[in-house]
């Protein structure tokens, strides 16, 4: 028995795949001590995306390019009678039921039940006789089949990423029936190529379709992965999510551990005394996402070594801070800060000095930073003129929410400490009317309008990495001492599968 040809996927891929199953990963005796990043996928979440593994093996029929299969058998009187079929394509294909289940420490178990679906094709056929009589036919044929599905996939670790190993696949036939040019009662030489033939192709399609499953599962892997990294990263800034431990099956729920150490130019990162444990997260939603504290603070740290901690407020924004209240106090100080000068020739500029620490706490996210702020007037016709420049510590707690598909930034509480003030107005420092007033504008509307711009570009960010096309439900983040919590259910975006599709076929 012999066939030739090849899936569109191509044999080069498939070897590919056996080369990184042999790449085994080295874990350390602690784990979770360097993990930084935790997904936690509960049942509800597998059921759900059950539904779109069945349009994936849909596809992975309706796509594949099956070899030709040929074959002979020798018969009594009639000589050798070889066979050809090609062109082989699937048509008019369902699937009536799938089902999922995930079995402790082994295996994702999908069982799926009655795949109806038609092959059609070019049979050619001939027989040499012992009498020297040949003679060759090509017809149409059409395979009339029902199979039932059973795969069970492993959560592997290759090359410190996830990788689904879907070759523990098994297909059952319950019908597989031959039709020629249409006959639906072929006679007595037709019906010996259907039993024969019929045989070769239930071994045939075994073989194919559980080699394209178990490929279509590790491009699968691999799509998710590029989705995440690239969610991560942001120019030069981006997250190493390589497996710190091997990816977890549970009755409930899938979890993997990643590292999640800032990659940014010659940045050294290092996490050692990560708090993470399983009991830290439950069962209840369909999705989870734990991060260690470490990340936010390496996350700071890099944005602040990349420039990116810089803000610059002029015209009607900085008209608003300082026009926050109409007092006599307010309009004095703004008097002698601007020396008469309208907003729109005056510019604020906002940036910190240090590397900002971030702690978490269970009341919120803890940020402290030292931060200059310098204001400068343009008078025209005359050089620019710095009038103020301050440094001063401030701690700020803040609750994250997201809603409506925007992060929502909400400032609880702030202490602020002056550690420099010069103003031009009043160079000896004796006035503390100024400095009153500019502690109570920081507080009132100075941090929350920097949080509110950090707000704004942290959404577009995650616009951009095409988060608002998710339909997130209930999102809730949940911030405890050294780590925080990201709950949510959701549905399935359609885009993503049919980026895949595009992508695979």
């Amino acid at each position: 028995m012999l066939w030739a040809g090849g899936m569109r996927l191509g044999t080069a891929r498939i070897l590919l795949v056996f080369i990184h199953a042999a790449a085994a990963c080295e874990f350390g005796p602690m784990p979770y001590s360097v993990t930084g990043i935790v997904c936690r996928m509960t049942k509800p979440a597998a059921l759900l995306l059950n539904q779109e593994t069945a349009r994936l093996i849909q596809a992975a029929f309706k796509n594949a390019k099956f070899p030709n299969i040929t074959g002979e058998r020798s018969m009594r009187l009639l000589g050798t009678v070889a066979y050809t079929l090609t062109n082989i394509q699937v048509s008019d294909l369902s699937i009536a039921q799938s089902e999922v289940e995930l079995k402790e420490n082994d295996a994702i178990d999908i069982a799926i039940k009655n795949v109806t679906a038609f092959f059609r094709g070019t049979l050619t056929y001939g027989y040499a006789g012992a009498w020297f009589l040949q003679l060759f036919h090509s017809v149409d044929f059409e395979i009339e089949s029902s199979i039932d599905l059973q795969i069970n996939i492993k959560l592997l670790c290759q090359e410190e990423q996830v990788a689904a190993d879907a070759s523990d696949c098994y297909l059952s036939f319950h019908k597989l029936v031959l039709h020629l040019q249409g006959d639906k009662e072929p006679g007595w030489l037709k019906q010996f190529f259907t039993n024969f033939i019929s045989f070769t192709l239930k071994f045939v399609l075994k073989r194919e379709v559980c080699k394209e499953i178990n490929l279509l599962a590790q491009v699968m892997a691999n799509f998710v992965h590029d989705i995440a990294e690239n969610f991560v990263q942001d120019e030069a800034i981006g997250l190493d999510i390589s497996l710190a431990s091997d990816p977890l099956i549970k009755a409930n729920y899938l979890e993997s551990h990643h590292k999640g150490l800032v990659l940014y130019k010659n940045y050294s990162d290092v996490l050692s005394d990560s708090v993470f444990s399983p009991s830290l997260l439950s069962e209840s939603r369909m999705l989870y996402f734990w991060l260690s504290e470490h990340i936010l603070n390496s996350l700071a740290s890099v944005a602040f070594l990349d420039g990116r901690l810089v803000l610059t407020i002029r015209g009607e924004k900085l008209q608003a801070l300082f026009d926050f209240e109409d007092t006599e106090a307010q309009q004095k100080a703004v008097h002698l800060i601007f020396q008469g000068n309208s907003y729109n020739d005056s510019e604020a500029k906002v940036w910190s000095l240090a590397l900002p620490e971030i702690s978490l706490q269970p009341e919120g996210t803890v940020v402290k930073s030292l931060v200059a702020v310098e204001i400068s007037i343009f008078p025209p016709g005359e050089e620019p003129l710095a009038v103020l420049y301050m440094e001063k510590e401030i701690t700020v707690t803040i609750q994250a929410a997201y809603v409506e598909k925007k992060l929502v930034l909400r400032p609880l509480d702030s202490r602020i400490e002056f550690k420099v003030f010069n103003c031009t107005a009043d160079p000896n420092g004796n006035d503390q009317s100024i400095r009153n007033f500019l502690q109570k504008m920081i507080s009132a509307v100075g941090i929350p309008e920097v949080i509110s711009k950090i707000e704004s570009a942290l959404t577009s960010l995650m616009n951009s990495k095409r988060l608002h096309l998710f339909e997130i439900k209930n999102p809730e983040i949940i911030t405890r001492k050294r780590y925080l919590i990201v709950q949510l259910d959701f549905s399935f975006p359609n885009h993503l599968l049919l980026n895949f599709l595009k992508k695979t076929f």
